[in-house]
């Protein structure tokens, strides 16, 4: 939608425009969302039941609120969802450099202007995008930043300390009227967050020991990391004591979520130049479950956590792999296989940290061990290894052995395959229960190696990597 022409306040009053705070209009608009139906903060998952509510409760109760929780769990997508609750345009003065409600105007200069030319004093107007201002805390954030600093030229001029017109005006009084967001806000120095106090529930602001009275109409929100609280930094009780609502956020309980997260924010579709993309459901499970077994693993430090983008690169370096390979050999269907994840470690490194030695084979170590594990247990959803006794014992009676690599070809391993017979039938079972078609040799493969690999880690095979070859054998 375009401005609305209205250009005065006496148009402005005429129209019938009711003038309301921002934490109002927040919470007007969303009752009004609520009782529509549908989402709130599309492309969220997994907070449906738990985060959402404590937003909503928080935004009906007019509070400021405090999204805790650790990195890679929405929360700055949260905060820059909020905008969408606002107005898609107010009024403000033309003339003022804050933002100031013309028909209840809280700054004294607004109100002298007002007064001065009544109705024909000008308006304009402010779109929601331009009502949210963000700040990253970092420890060289100063309160000029956030609230403003005198300007001398202004006070040289012949304007008194006390006024507000001689403020070169911050972050926060240029958010009147909006949202006002700090992420990681313990990174903040603990004299700018007392800064802070009056912002929050006074709303009003000091300069140099100038009180100047303000006003501001704002609705303000935070992020923070519960591991900032010992590391590197803390934000101060009293602070604390002033945000109305501290929610806690989470990493998704369920695997569906979590594969719809990354499936929402990872770039997976490389349907460019005649390929085409298609990953096997248990290859995006095998990504979630290593990611879940990195958050319990007593060698990982929980208190930092493991973020989605661990799951985000490291399925984008799976399919990269896989279109690496067809890119090679001249396929068009690109198909991703257990034998791509060891290529995901780079989507992974600095991702996870150690409790220990954190040096770069510790790290990979450990990351084979996990999507190990995850393989293992991804497979107990899909077949029963009783089932692939004949192919344990293909191997054991006839001294076979089954070589496989990311390297090769999908004609190449769909050949070893056929060899096999065992473990051509076990993989078009797995194929047909995942409705893929066995006939497309790319599936077949992926099915297959999937299965070697789940006998590997349940010691029912062994396994042998030399170059980027991998050889089975009993």
């Amino acid at each position: 939608m375009e401005a609305p022409k209205i250009a005065t306040v006496g148009a402005l009053r005429k129209s019938g425009y009711r003038s309301r705070s921002v934490k109002t209009e927040l919470r007007e608009n969303l009752i009004e969302r609520l009782r529509a139906g549908g989402a709130l903060f599309p492309g969220i998952i997994g907070y449906d039941d738990t985060v959402i509510p404590q937003i909503i409760n928080a935004i009906l109760s007019r509070h400021d609120m405090l999204l805790l929780g650790l990195r890679g769990q929405a929360k700055t997508r949260i905060i820059r969802g909020l905008p969408t609750l606002l107005d898609e345009w107010i009024p403000v003065i033309a003339e003022s450099d804050v933002p100031d409600d013309p028909l209840e105007p809280k700054l004294p200069r607004n109100k002298a202007l007002l007064e001065s030319r009544g109705d024909e004093l000008e308006i304009r107007w402010l779109h929601r995008d331009a009502r949210f201002h963000e700040k990253l805390a970092t420890p060289d954030v100063t309160i000029a930043d956030l609230i403003g600093e005198i300007d001398l030229v202004k006070h040289a001029e012949g304007r008194h300390l006390a006024d507000e017109g001689v403020i070169h005006f911050g972050l926060i009084p240029r958010t009147n009227r909006g949202i006002f967001a700090i992420n990681e806000l313990p990174d903040l120095a603990p004299r700018i967050q007392v800064g802070l106090f009056n912002a929050l529930e006074e709303r009003d602001v000091q300069i140099r020991g100038f009180p100047i009275r303000l006003s501001l109409d704002l609705c303000m929100a935070f992020t923070a990391n519960p591991e900032d609280y010992t590391n590197r930094g803390r934000i101060v009780t009293p602070l604390k004591d002033r945000i109305g609502s501290v929610i806690r956020t989470h990493y998704p309980a369920r695997t569906d979520d979590a594969i719809r997260i990354t499936r929402g924010s990872a770039w997976l579709s490389r349907e460019t130049q005649g390929l085409k993309t298609d990953i096997p459901a248990y290859m995006m499970e095998i990504i979630e479950e290593a990611v879940r077994i990195a958050r319990k693993s007593p060698h990982v430090n929980q208190q930092s956590g493991v973020s989605v983008r661990a799951s985000i690169a490291a399925s984008e370096l799976l399919v990269s792999n896989a279109e690496r390979r067809c890119l090679r050999h001249g396929e068009t269907l690109i198909v991703p296989r257990v034998s791509d994840l060891q290529h995901v470690a780079a989507g992974c490194r600095g991702k996870l940290e150690l409790m220990l030695a954190e040096d770069e084979r510790s790290e990979d170590k450990l990351l084979g061990a996990i999507f190990g594990e995850a393989v293992k247990t991804v497979f107990e959803q899909y077949g029963q290894l009783a089932e692939l006794e004949p192919l344990v014992d293909a191997f054991k009676e006839n001294r076979a052995s089954m070589e496989i690599g990311d390297e090769f070809s999908t004609a190449h391993v769909a050949q070893a395959i056929d060899k096999l017979a065992p473990l051509k039938k076990a993989a078009v079972k797995l194929c047909v229960k995942l409705d893929q078609s066995f006939e497309e040799p790319a599936y077949l493969v992926a099915a297959a190696e999937f299965i070697l690999e789940a006998l590997y880690v349940s010691d029912r095979l062994s396994k042998y990597a030399y170059q980027g070859r991998t050889r089975f054998t009993r």
